[in-house]
This record gives C-alpha cells, sequence and structure tokens, in this order.
C-alpha cells in the first residue's frame, strides 16, 4: 500500500501546493505523475539486486530511503526541490512492485495464489484511493506539508516492524547441509543478518530482462489490458477529482478527500471476486474435470466482467460530472467512480494472477514487467486528459474511454482466451 500511498497522498493538495510554490495547479499535479512514471521504472533496477541479496534487505533499504526523500519533501521551498525529492523517494519505495508477485509465489500455495495475489493486489490499489482520502483532512486542518512529515513517520515504524519481525521469502538450495537453529540463534540468523544469498555474478542485462516478456503474448496482452483498465478506472478518476470537482463545486481539501469513498468501497468489493471468488470458480473447474487440471485461460472468464463494470462506471463518472449543476453536488459521479473501481479491482487480481499462472517461475519478471506497463501509461494519461476534455466535452469522453477499453482490453483478452493454450505452448518451447 506504502509504495502507490505517498503517488496520491498530495492529490488533494494540489490548490495548496500551487499556491505555496508559485506554480499552476496543472503543474502540480505533475509531482504525482513523476512518481507514477519512476513507479514504473525503477523495479527494474530493483529486481535483480532482490534475487541476490534477498527480498529483506532491498526492502529495508527501500523503507530508510523513502524515510529520507519524505523528510526532504517536508524541508522543500522550491517546486525544483520538491520534485527531486519525489522523485527520488519513488525510487527508493518501489520495490514493492517489483517483488510483491514473487513474494506471494514464494509464500503460498497455488491453490491460494488468487486470494494472496488479490491482497497485494487490493492494497495497492486502495493505497490510491485512501492517500487522499486521510491527507485530505490533514491538507485543511494542519497543512499540506505534514502529509510528508506524517509518511516520514510511517517508513519509520515499518522499518522497526519489518526489522525485526519481517522474514527473508526466497529461499535457495545448497550442497551443503545445515543443522536447525532455535532459539535467539535462529532468530539472530534470520533476522539480525544481512548476506548475499545467490553467489551468481549480476549481468547487465538483468536490469532489463522483465522486458524480454513483450515477446510473450500470454504476459503482454494482459499487461496491456490491465494497465488501459487502471488509467481510467484509478488514475483518471483520481488525478482528475481534484481538478474537476474543485472547479465545479469549489471544494476545499477535506471535502475532495471524502470524494474517494466511492473508489474504496468499489476496490474492496471487486477483490471479493477477482480474488476469493476466482480461486473457488477455478477449484469448481479443477474437481470437474479431476484428474486433470484446468487451463490458465478458465480465469479469464471472470475478467469480462471486470471490464464491463470498469465501462459503466467511467461512463457514469464522467457523464453525471458535465451533468451535474454548479455548486449542486450529487453523489451519482462518485458512484460511477466506485464501479469503475469495482471493475478495475477484478481485472487487476484476475489478468495478473492467469500471467503467473502461466509463467510460474517468471513470477517476479512478470509483476516488474506488469507494473512498467501500466505506471508508464499511467504516467501519460494526466498529460492528455484535460485536452480530451476541452477539446470533446467531459460527457464526449466517456465515447472515447469505451471505446479504448473495448479496443485495448475486451478485446484482446477475448482473443487470449480462445487461443492462449496455443500461444503459451508455442512461447514455452522458445524459453
Amino acid at each position: 500500500m506504502m509504495c502507490a500511498f505517498p503517488a496520491a497522498a498530495i492529490i488533494p493538495a494540489y490548490e495548496n501546493i500551487s499556491e505555496d510554490l508559485g506554480v499552476s495547479l496543472q503543474r502540480a499535479s505533475y509531482l504525482t505523475s513523476l512518481q507514477i512514471a519512476i513507479l514504473g521504472g525503477a523495479p527494474l533496477f530493483w529486481r535483480p539486486l532482490s534475487t541476490r541479496y534477498g527480498r529483506r534487505p532491498i526492502f529495508i533499504i527501500s523503507l530508510i530511503g523513502s524515510l529520507v526523500f519524505n523528510v526532504g519533501c517536508a524541508k522543500s521551498q522550491t517546486y525544483a526541490a520538491m520534485a527531486t525529492c519525489r522523485a527520488f523517494q519513488s525510487f527508493f519505495i518501489s520495490p514493492p512492485n517489483a517483488i510483491g508477485s514473487a513474494v506471494v509465489v514464494e509464500t503460498f500455495f497455488k491453490r491460494e495464489r488468487a486470494k494472496f495475489m488479490g491482497i497485494w493486489t487490493v492494497m495497492i490499489t486502495l493505497g490510491i484511493p485512501l492517500a487522499p482520502l486521510i491527507f485530505g483532512f490533514v491538507t485543511y486542518n494542519v497543512g499540506y506539508r505534514w502529509i510528508y512529515w506524517i509518511l516520514a513517520i510511517v517508513n519509520g515504524v515499518q522499518v522497526i516492524l519489518y526489522t525485526l519481525f519481517g522474514p527473508e521469502t526466497r529461499f535457495i538450495r545448497h550442497g551443503d547441509v545445515q543443522h536447525a537453529q532455535s532459539g535467539f540463534a535462529a532468530y539472530k540468523e534470520m533476522y539480525l543478518k544481512f548476506r548475499r544469498i545467490d553467489p551468481t555474478p549480476i549481468t547487465l542485462s538483468e536490469f532489463i530482462s522483465p522486458l524480454r516478456l513483450f515477446k510473450y503474448p500470454c504476459v503482454v496482452i494482459p499487461a496491456c489490458a490491465y494497465a488501459m483498465v487502471f488509467l481510467f478506472a484509478s488514475v483518471l478518476a483520481t488525478v482528475e477529482i481534484p481538478q474537476l470537482f474543485g472547479e465545479k463545486f469549489h471544494f476545499n481539501a477535506q471535502q475532495i478527500g471524502l470524494q474517494f469513498l466511492g473508489v474504496i468501497v468499489g476496490t474492496v468489493i471487486g477483490e471479493q471476486i477477482g480474488g476469493h471468488s476466482s480461486d473457488l470458480w477455478m477449484r469448481w473447474r479443477a474437481k470437474k474435470m479431476a484428474p486433470l487440471r484446468p487451463a490458465p485461460e478458465f480465469r479469464l472468464w471472470l475478467s469480462y466482467f471486470g471490464i464491463l463494470l470498469t465501462i459503466c462506471g467511467v461512463v457514469v463518472f464522467l457523464v453525471r460530472i458535465e451533468q451535474a449543476p454548479d455548486l449542486h453536488w450529487n453523489v451519482t459521479p462518485i458512484v460511477g467512480a466506485g464501479i469503475g473501481a469495482a471493475g478495475n479491482q477484478i481485472v487487476t487480481t484476475v489478468l495478473i494472477t492467469y500471467a503467473v499462472d502461466c509463467y510460474p517461475e517468471e513470477a517476479g519478471s512478470i509483476g516488474v514487467f506488469v507494473t512498467f506497463v501500466r505506471q508508464i501509461w499511467g504516467f501519460l494519461g494526466p498529460f492528455w486528459f484535460p485536452p480530451m476534455f476541452e477539446d470533446v466535452g467531459i460527457a464526449n469522453s466517456a465515447g472515447i474511454v469505451a471505446a479504448l477499453l473495448v479496443g485495448v482490453s475486451l478485446i484482446p483478452v477475448m482473443f487470449t482466451h480462445w487461443k492462449g493454450y496455443t500461444m503459451r505452448g508455442h512461447m514455452s518451447e522458445r524459453m
């Protein structure tokens, strides 16, 4: 959750930041766009390090770096200084995006994979709307700089807790037999020692190796389909709410933060379908086919529901905002955002789990690759959303959104559902 949390935390404070630093509202929003982009590219750096030194040291270093640069943001007096500190903070907090899926695979059985993959994805997704909900109150009551101080305090608590209680999840079998330890010796060995766990030399190619997944259709198609859903159901709603609601209803930071309740509720509801129900769906199929195992493509049936919910929700969100009279707020746009968030969470869990099911040995690389595609596409969105609204109108933009979701998400997923077995077999021969 804390990976996406800082990027979205300043959303209700855009107006305060623009006034304090003397920049436009649009330029203030780029402080979020900047982090979205870095959260996409930085995992390429962290993944090889986590395979050699383990997940635990990387997480601890990540939290310490994030703490330092959150303090830097709180003390920044210029836009350039704050942007620089935000960039480094997002670089350090990005490892969960890089290795989160790998940790899930290393920790849980396959029969539980969708459930716990869903918990991981829902925490990342929830960080986006939960941060502005909380920090809208902070901004309104004590000032926006306390956003950064609170984030730094949270990072400090996380460092302490993870150092004391966070075990290593990556284990490598060695030829020599080691006797089990107990008591404090076992605790010291597991939690207080930091060492390289894989002696294999790191090569430069490993830092870009997740990008080779562009040649795997059963990974790249779900990644692109998910990225488009994420763009409209998550990025558009969260980035544009402060600007659209601020202009139309003259909301303050606290009132803007409350608008994210719909997204939070929708995300939680969507996870019940995308996570637990997805596992039940696959178990039911497995019992019916016993002793054969169901193909990963069977899971994709649930993704159609998620994509259609996203289309419905985003259309309601955009149309109802334009139809609402100035200074007369109503709840329907928030209901639409919640419906879209539910669809986004279903698609997130189902498509990421499908890709991992296809190539479980590539779970770490798949997490990095999906994050890269999602974040880069999400970074570009805020640059073309305002011109789209100005040129065709907010309500008419819903038609463009629906067309893109059908063309980039729905139809490609249907094709993967149809031809996935053939594509998986063909690519497995080339691995």
